[in-house]
């Protein structure tokens, strides 16, 4: 009996042709990264429990991979046994707790402000989509130690190189701060205990509009005319000035909206054009864990972010008992790289020799051969000769796009063949 070969649902498998893909895009993203200073680190996949339960990690926490005890410590024996009982780690959903946990663990090597680089693995139990897998990769910058709008002004600059070094363009910078959101909530009536409730509802008005909004904070018994007045607080403002002005006079620090004015300026000043930049007062990020301005870059190409994040002053503190700002930026691998794939993006390849040789050749001397053409910088791949040599030969072509061949037992020189 045949075992089931498919891949774990939410997982995948890549081809080649994909992989190469993926490794052009994360080289792109991590060289950009590191032109702007950045350090790359390495976390483990696997978290403590209790300080995934406590991460604030918004509805993420309600999808994390959790991992059974091992040995003795897991006693399936026991009466009234819960799952507390059974888990004591997880596997790690985002890369922004792992970094506030590797951050108070290695404060006294690291520089600081702290800018570091994360390009690896989460795992989130979600119902896959298209560019939503519940294995898949994340690409974070964050910085560590300043306090300033400096710092937001800085991952902006790198994240839209890193997406413009890809081959994107034409996407739009969205950019908020949650004190702002925070501040209106509170100003129409609502209690605090019901902000995060509220912002969860409003985060939806790009998807049902306003009178969806009204109608579902109506739904959750929100009384009447506390709803009615944050719909006038929120109601569209053409000007974006007019409406940062109107923001200003229920925020409760007016340096709140100047700090989110001169980064949203800034980002225009860099753009050139190239990308929109706007101020968006119904985003919020799904992550509990934000505590000022959020960003999110969303393209025509796809139905919804390819990047976000924002400022979390509060989490490194979980560790250390003192508070450390710091803010991220987090670009989503999984979904660029399937625009990429549906546009027919192939990465540039270097030069590429089929070495073609038989089975009377000495294989040191066809090693030997390999490596004259290695050191020339180019890409060789070793092909024994056989009947179907020339659908070898072909394939090796599309798919991997060798454009020279050289035979062992044929000739002395490189012989060029179709086009990359």
């Amino acid at each position: 009996m045949k075992v089931n070969a498919l891949p774990v649902r939410g997982t995948k498998d890549f081809l080649p042709n994909e992989t190469e893909l993926r490794d052009f895009v994360l080289q792109k993203i991590s060289d950009t990264y590191k032109q702007f200073g950045f350090q790359k680190i390495a976390t483990p996949v696997m978290e403590d429990i209790e300080r995934l339960n406590k991460s604030d990690g918004g509805e993420n926490l309600a999808m994390i991979f959790k991992i059974l005890k091992r040995g003795q410590k897991l006693e399936l024996n026991r009466e009234n046994i819960s799952e507390d009982d059974l888990v004591d780690s997880g596997l790690r959903y985002d890369l922004t707790m792992p970094l506030s946990r590797y951050f108070a663990n290695n404060r006294q090597f690291l520089f600081m402000p702290f800018k570091s680089i994360q390009i690896d693995r989460v795992f989130r139990a979600e119902r896959p989509q298209k560019g939503r897998l519940r294995e898949f990769y994340q690409c974070d910058i964050d910085i560590i130690g300043d306090a300033s709008n400096k710092a937001e002004m800085e991952l902006i600059a790198a994240t839209t190189a890193a997406l413009e070094n890809v081959g994107f363009g034409d996407f739009t910078l969205r950019i908020n701060d949650r004190r702002i959101l925070i501040d209106m909530i509170k100003a129409a009536g609502f209690a605090d205990d019901d902000v995060m409730s509220v912002c969860i509802i409003f985060d939806k008005l790009d998807k049902i509009g306003p009178d969806g909004v009204k109608a579902e904070l109506l739904e959750k018994e929100y009384d009447p005319e506390t709803v009615q007045k944050f719909m006038e607080l929120i109601a569209d403002v053409d000007d974006e000035e007019a409406a940062l002005d109107k923001a200003a006079e229920v925020c409760a620090d007016v340096a709140v909206v100047e700090q989110l004015r001169q980064v949203i300026n800034f980002a225009r000043d860099i753009a050139y054009d190239r990308f929109k930049v706007v101020y968006d007062k119904s985003l919020v990020r799904g992550m509990g864990y934000y505590t000022g301005i959020v960003f999110e870059i969303v393209s025509p190409k796809f139905g919804s972010s390819i990047a976000g994040g924002g400022r979390y002053d509060n989490m490194i503190g979980k560790f250390l008992g003192e508070s450390v700002p710091a803010v991220g930026f987090s670009i989503g691998f999984e979904r660029i790289c399937s625009i990429l794939t549906d546009e027919g993006f192939v990465p540039k390849r270097s030069d590429g020799v089929i070495l073609v040789y038989s089975d009377t050749d000495y294989f040191a001397e066809v090693v030997d051969k390999a490596r004259e053409f290695q050191a020339l910088g180019l890409r060789v791949n070793l092909l024994r000769r056989s009947k179907k040599l020339g659908k070898q030969v072909d394939a090796l072509i599309e798919q991997a796009g060798y454009n020279f061949m050289y035979a062992m037992d044929g000739y002395d020189e490189l012989r060029p063949l179709g086009k990359k």
